[in-house]
Order: C-alpha cells, then structure tokens, then sequence
C-alpha cells in the first residue's frame, strides 16, 4: 500500500521544509493530534488523562476517538457496540461530526466515538475525493465551540492518521522512557514534514512531547528523559508521568485516572501536564 503521506507530497509544492517544533503562545480553540506510530506507549492514556484535566479546569473540551481499537472511547465509558452514530459515519458519509459526539461523566468534556469498523473504512477513503481532509472538514465545523480538541491517532501512519494530522494545528508525542524510547518518532517527524510541505496543512507544528512510563527506580529512565530533553529541547514538558497501576486500571471502569484515584501520581502528573498544555497559550480567541 502506499505511503499516503509520500502520496500528498507527490501531488502537491516542493520546497525547503520549515522548522517542525515552535513553542510561541497560541490561541483558542486548539486542536491538538496525539499521535505515535507505536503502540503501548500511553498515547491514548495521555490523550483522554489530558483533556479531562483540561475539561476539569473549566474548559470545553472535545476527544476525537480516530484509533479503530476504540479505547479512548471505552475509557471514558461509552459502549461503542451500543451507539447508532461514530466517527464511522462522519469519514465515509458526511454525517456531521455534531450529531455523533457523546457527553462523558466528566463536566465540560465530549467524545466523538471511533468505531470497531473504522479501520475497514481506511480502504473506502482510498478511493473517496478529499481523502485526507476529511476530518478536518468534519472538526472546522465544530471547533468554536470548543477551547480545546484532541485527535487520538492509531499507532500507525496509514490514512487515519494523516486525517487526524491535516484537522490538527498542533500535534503531542508521548515517548515511552524505555530503550529505542525514539524509534519511529523520526519517521512521523518526516511525515508531519511531508504534510507541511504537499500544502495539505502547511501550519502542522509538534508543540509537546511528554515523557510517560518513567520509573524512578531505574537509572534508564533518567537516562532516556535526558536524550529526550537534548534532542527535542523546549518542546519537551517539564513533568514527567510515573509508571503506574492505578493509569492501567482506570479505563477498566470508564474512568479517568481523576475520577478513578484524583491523589494518585498518575492523576497529578496529567493535572501538571494539562496545566502545561495551557500554560502555552498565550491569549484566547473568545
């Protein structure tokens, strides 16, 4: 199959390719992609703990669900098997991204549910006109109304990811801290280049890594941190998210880790996270 990235960039401009990272202020609403090509990396925990940090300070915040595995929406406790509307049939027919989200049990935040089909539906965007803008169609039609919105991206670099990263302005990496804790970041780096450079989303920056699974115990993860924060710098968070049984357990139940267990190092680490994430902003649209 083909590289759909590689594909955009043979289709659109060419040119010298701009810096990937910035750390300048920016404004609501943000619509932020998390996305690592590796899985078990707590990409989904860190998007779900995240946003509903953010929605517990009081802002409006929506959950993109993109990830076929469904897991951001089982987490916060919606039965994907039970709904009549997903993120399904918004890609493949036009059904307005409004009519599919879902409220959560945590005030001020809203999921709009994957589904288990979705990655059979990959194929169908092949062949359909706009294939690569069709979320960001889809979430220009209902971001004023949020301050911020999250794009869970599966593990992977195929077409739902790239949706995710054309809807984007911003895009989180959550790097393990763990041997080859970098392998595979240099490839989605490359691609968030590609995607700035075919013109499908020319203002795509990486604003955020977060450092998650660090154990203290262990010399090695100091060490990755510190090759993390030399090879990315600024871009990099200052707070770290512990290794922790409580993150695991909590979307066993639909919860959030806030929910779940609100005194755990977990859920404080993703309230300085979110925190962070703000702190980044620089001044409101609204």
């Amino acid at each position: 199959m083909d590289d759909p990235a590689e594909d955009a960039k043979d289709r659109g401009g060419d040119g010298p390719a701009p810096p990937v990272g910035s750390v300048d202020g920016r404004t609501l609403p943000r619509v932020i992609a998390v996305a690592n090509q590796k899985g078990g990396v707590g990409k989904t925990t860190t998007t779900i703990n995240t946003a509903a940090a953010l929605a517990n300070m009081g802002h409006r915040t929506l959950l993109v669900d993109l990830d076929p595995q469904a897991n951001a929406s089982s987490g916060l406790g919606i039965d994907v098997r039970s709904l009549d509307t997903t993120l399904l049939d918004v890609l493949i027919d036009d059904l307005s991204l409004a009519d599919c989200i879902q409220p959560t049990t945590t005030p001020n935040l809203w999921v709009a549910p994957s589904s288990l089909r979705l990655a059979d539906a990959e194929m169908t965007l092949y062949g359909m006109l706009s294939r690569e803008t069709r979320l960001r169609q889809a979430v220009n039609a209902v971001r004023s109304s949020y301050d911020y919105i999250f794009i869970d991206c599966p593990p992977s670099l195929g077409l739902l990811t790239l949706n995710g990263l054309c809807a984007a302005q911003e895009v989180m990496i959550p790097i393990q801290c763990e041997y080859f804790a970098l392998e595979g970041v240099g490839q989605l780096l490359e691609n968030i280049l590609k995607i700035r450079r075919s013109g499908l989303n020319p203002e795509l920056e990486v604003s955020t890594i977060v450092c998650v699974m660090y154990d203290a115990r262990t010399r090695l993860a100091d060490e990755v941190v510190r090759e993390i924060r030399n090879h990315f710098g600024a871009l990099v968070l200052r707070t770290v998210v512990p290794r922790s049984v409580r993150l695991s357990e909590a979307p066993q139940y639909g919860l959030t880790i806030h929910a779940f267990d609100p005194r755990s190092r977990g859920a404080v680490a993703y309230r300085d996270i979110a925190q962070e994430v703000h702190d980044g902003t620089a001044t409101t649209a609204r």
